[in-house]
């Protein structure tokens, strides 16, 4: 429940104000790294609002006042209070107020009340374990061993309000499932749920299993705690090892940068990195936009739903070669202020340059409508936008757009993901008039048939040369159930309307695309916020991790973790992997942190809410079986210089049989950015046959035959002779376990 408030009017002329007095910075003189951290910090300013439903601090205020202390009345906004309560981060208080509430109504008024007050006993609960005494078990489903909790009142309190609710209604599937869990944080799932009650088999792993991951962010130095939000892993000082970059939802949020020590640990240096002020940031990507071989930073804010609080600007970071970073925005010509959660970077017109196509998410009966963007290269550190011009200038919910050669072509071609109606397939048709022209292609393609979707990457998963799709539905028929109902029914084989699954579009080699997500495994419940696709066993074969979640507090669900079975089908494999992290999931990134041939996945977890914001995970690979893999950095010369677009093919011979890996050089999928080091498995083969790589925009084909594996190699076009790079090998340590309130780990076992 949102009121309306009365600063609505007043705010809209506050942001046309601020717009106007961004377009006179570069007549002040203003640099356009003081200029964007002035904008962020009027933002922040801005967003602390009663009528900004994102800002539940700013609406607690204005609905406290309205309350008359120690009232022995019901008041409405006594429940609005305490789910602002919950949304700020103050459970204890919202279990009071909650407790406040059913014993002003009486027992039959306060039955709606009642799964109010008992996910705030589970998240006081969760705070109180979780993350004041987080360990690498904490919040992992199923939950077992440290992750139980040691302070077991809020747990205990909730599963007696889930059973009395559950008494009243049965077939309330959403405290059901809450109650499962619930139960499992004391661990006495299954024994001791009551049998009427009890989900089977939630514990239960599925036929194929891998070796168990362990999270040691907090072990290493990157244990920051957030909100949503994004992940960048990459060389950001060109000394050779992945360093970490993350944002957070809010302005006001702190992005944070940490480097590499190459001794397995990182170190925070933002402030140092000349990130201080620079806040913010849904969604992010590393891009080489200036051609001079630094990685740059380019950063999406807001959000639609947000209405005008939502018209935030992009940041785009110039990387400066040694860790730092200087914010390029107003002079580069791409500040604009819509809301926005993504972009994806590719050479459009293949001129060896990187464009940028930026989503804009309009929202259903929201404040204005946002067109997106395609800011193309104009060599000299600008952009122009020919989004109209190219006819890729969509409006729409559009939640997400990533960039591939659906049909071999040579050209860029775009796939864009919304909420609000079809996906669109858009086919890059070569130069008409001037600039890049995009035909839709998403009917004839068979790709209209797919229909509110988040998260969305180009990828080939059954290695045959042919980018397929990868999306995900992240909606329902009953958009008013949290995502725990959906867990539920799940859990009990009943049918979920197909709703908030992966969806598969193995690519037909003729221009259309055919779904394949039911016979591929992926018909799960999911909604995923955040994904990505790594290779976590090295055997050329792409997996899958989504992270999983809505705004509401019920929609307590595992993120999940797919092992591709050799392009046949996928495996879930959440259960064994231990990676299913009941936490809201963003910033998706899987990679070699380690420098030793297995990739880790670092995981951003957090809601919407400060109430829902939480420790980051960095899930390491203890390696599953012996497979070799190679590590090939490419520099483009007529390409672009990051190389971004460019096509690998390894051919090599395995256990008699010849077979090929095909990989694109990009970060990944969305909500998250991979190295555009790419990390390729090869199974048991000892050496590669032919590497072969299709430069991005010149279509240069160069072959290096006879490789060995298992090494770093750097590849720049037109050289024919690989570099060896030679990184050291990086051990991650477990730190001893942190006392709990003074008292060692051990005595309370």
């Amino acid at each position: 429940m949102i009121i309306n408030f009365t600063r609505t009017r007043k705010t809209i002329a506050q942001f046309a104000l601020l717009s106007a007095a961004v377009v006179a910075i570069s007549a002040c003189g203003e640099s356009s790294q003081d200029a964007m951290v002035r904008i962020l910090k009027q933002q922040e300013v801005n967003f602390y609002n009663p009528s900004n439903p994102a800002s539940p601090e700013a609406q607690l205020v204005a609905v406290s006042s309205d309350i008359k202390p120690a009232s022995t009345e019901y008041n409405p906004l006594m429940a609005l209070k305490a789910d602002l309560l919950l949304k700020t981060g103050h459970e204890a208080e919202a279990v009071k107020t909650y407790e406040n509430i059913v014993k002003l109504l009486g027992p039959v008024l306060s039955k709606p009340i009642l799964p109010k007050l008992a996910i705030a006993y589970m998240r006081l609960g969760e705070r109180t374990n979780c993350m004041l005494n987080h360990n690498g078990s904490s919040c992992v489903f199923p939950i077992k061993d440290n992750g139980v909790h040691l302070q077991q009142t809020g747990s205990t309190d909730a599963i007696n309000i889930y059973q009395e609710v559950l008494k009243n209604d049965p077939d309330d599937l959403s405290s059901r499932w809450l109650l499962n869990i619930a139960y499992m944080t004391l661990g006495g799932y299954p024994a001791k749920v009551p049998p009427q009650y009890l989900l089977p088999g939630l514990d239960a792993d599925t036929g194929y299993k891998v070796k168990p991951f362990a999270d040691m962010a907090p072990d290493v130095g990157l244990n920051v705690s957030g909100k949503a939000g994004g992940v960048i892993i990459d060389d950001f000082n060109n000394d050779g090892y992945p360093d970490v970059l993350t944002s957070s939802l809010n302005p006001g949020d702190h992005m944070h940068y940490f480097q590499n020590n190459q001794d397995g640990t990182f170190s925070d240096r933002t402030k140092e990195s000349g990130l201080a002020g620079i806040t913010g940031g849904l969604n992010m990507q590393q891009t080489d936009y200036n051609n001079d071989g630094n990685l740059d930073v380019f950063v999406e804010r807001g959000h639609g739903f947000k209405n005008e609080f939502g018209e935030q600007p992009a940041s785009l970071l110039r990387g400066n070669g040694d860790g730092t970073f200087t914010d390029v925005t107003t002079e580069s010509g791409l500040l604009f202020f819509k809301p926005s959660e993504g972009a994806v970077w590719a050479d459009f017109n293949n001129d060896g340059w990187l464009d940028v196509f930026v989503i804009a998410e309009t929202a259903p009966n929201g404040f204005k409508r946002y067109p997106c963007s395609l800011y193309i290269n104009n060599h000299d550190g600008t952009f122009t936008d020919m989004a109209a011009q190219s006819h890729c200038d969509l409006v729409g919910f559009i939640k997400a757009a990533t960039a591939g050669d659906f049909n071999n072509d040579g050209k860029m071609d775009l796939f864009v993901s919304r909420m609000d109606g079809t996906d669109h397939l858009l086919e890059n048709k070569g130069i008409k008039n001037g600039a890049v022209d995009f035909e839709d292609v998403s009917v004839p393609s068979g790709v209209a048939k797919v229909s509110n979707s988040s998260v969305s990457w180009f990828f080939d998963y059954d290695n045959d040369g042919w980018p397929d799709i990868l999306t995900c539905n992240n909606n329902t028929v009953n958009p008013d159930k949290p995502l725990s109902y959906f867990a539920a029914l799940e859990a009990l084989n009943k049918p979920t309307a197909d709703r908030g699954n992966v969806i598969l579009l193995r690519n037909n080699h003729n221009g259309t695309f055919t779904d394949v997500s039911k016979q591929m495994g992926l018909n799960k419940v999911v909604f995923a916020m955040a994904g990505n696709f790594g290779d976590i066993d090295n055997d050329g074969y792409p997996d899958l991790y989504f992270g999983t979640g809505r705004h509401d507090f019920e929609s307590l669900i595992p993120n999940k973790m797919f092992r591709n079975m050799g392009g046949k089908t996928f495996a879930d494999v959440t259960i064994s992997s231990r990676t299913g992290n009941l936490q809201k999931g963003h910033g998706v990134a899987f990679a070699d942190l380690r420098n030793v041939g297995k990739q880790d996945v670092f995981s951003e977890l957090g809601g919407a809410y400060n109430g829902d914001s939480y420790i980051s995970s960095l899930y390491v690979n203890p390696g599953q079986n012996s497979n070799n893999w190679i590590s090939l950095k490419l520099v483009g010369d007529k390409a672009n210089k990051a190389a971004i677009g460019s096509r690998i093919k390894l051919t090599f011979t395995e256990n008699g049989i010849k077979r090929g890996v095909y990989k694109n050089v990009n970060s990944g999928g969305s909500f998250g950015s991979e190295p555009l080091r790419q990390e390729i498995g090869i199974g048991q083969a000892k050496s590669i046959d032919e590497i072969e790589i299709t430069w991005a925009g010149s279509q240069i084909v160069q072959q290096f035959k006879n490789t060995l594996p298992d090494q770093f190699l750097k590849i720049t076009e037109g050289d024919d002779t690989p570099e060896i790079v030679n990184l050291k090998k990086l051990t991650f340590k477990k730190k001893p376990a942190t006392p709990y309130c003074g008292i060692p780990m051990a005595s309370l076992r």
